[in-house]
């Protein structure tokens, strides 16, 4: 074990194993750039989840401060992560076709944490084949909405007991009575109609970079199949304009 003394930068970090990490398959100068865009997804998606953890305790601990500082965060890292599309999007389609063969079967589809992200803020209906223990166990509990109706009860809105310890595993259904009770919440204009201002930012962060993720795909290779034989974009217009929190967009027309 190194010392705090002895402790720099470099080891700190473990820089040495970060810089190692960009294994390339061709010759092709843009390829590094590819890898290294998609390898700062991933790191930001594990803070995303980490991130996602928290506010969820907060929560359910009625924490209002807490629970606003962290969805905020979430929110400016979303911003970050779209972003990115910005670099990527310097890579032409005749630069991205210099290595792309070598990605074999290879694609974004298979990002196991922007699953546990979408299953974290409620998806469900995920094939059966992409379920792992892992995503497995976040189904099972408690969706980040699911936390938001608990802090709302906490606060002594009338959240009905059946929606309180509704099944996890089950999708969400829109529901006119939690439609009523946000209408309530933002009537109020208090600490919990913030709460739930910060998590519609988070939901827009993540429609936000799905519609990025389009239109990356849609400039560098049109409407060709996507790596690892995926639809490409024509998938990725299916995903669009899915809120995670459809409640609360709805309240928006009872303004």
């Amino acid at each position: 074990m190194t010392s705090a003394g002895d402790l720099t930068y470099g080891r700190y970090l473990r820089l040495d194993d970060l810089l190692a990490c960009q294994h390339l398959l061709t010759d092709s100068h843009d390829e590094l750039l590819f890898v290294i865009i998609h390898q700062a997804y991933e790191l930001w998606f594990k803070q995303i989840l980490h991130e996602a953890a928290l506010l969820q305790q907060r929560l359910e601990n009625g924490d209002s401060a807490g629970s606003l500082a962290t969805a905020r965060r979430i929110a400016k890292i979303l911003k970050t992560v779209v972003g990115q599309f910005d670099i990527l999007e310097t890579m032409t389609p005749k630069q991205f076709a210099s290595f792309r063969p070598e990605l074999g079967s290879s694609s974004g589809f298979q990002s196991s944490q922007f699953r546990y992200i979408e299953a974290v803020l409620g998806r469900r209906d995920f094939p059966a084949a992409v379920i792992d223990p892992a995503l497995d166990a976040i189904m099972g509990r408690r969706p980040v909405f699911a936390s938001l109706l608990r802090y709302l009860h906490a606060a002594e809105f009338q959240v009905p007991g059946e929606i309180l310890n509704r099944d996890a595993r089950s999708g969400w259904v829109s529901d006119d009575r939690v439609q009523a009770l946000l209408a309530e919440v933002y009537a109020e204009s208090g600490d919990p109609a913030e709460v739930c201002e910060a998590l519609i930012d988070i939901d827009e962060g993540i429609q936000e970079w799905r519609y990025r993720h389009v239109k990356m795909v849609e400039r560098i290779i049109g409407t060709k199949s996507g790596t690892g034989g995926s639809v490409g974009a024509a998938y990725l217009r299916g995903t669009l304009f899915r809120p995670a929190f459809p409640d609360l967009w709805e309240i928006r027309s009872r303004a």
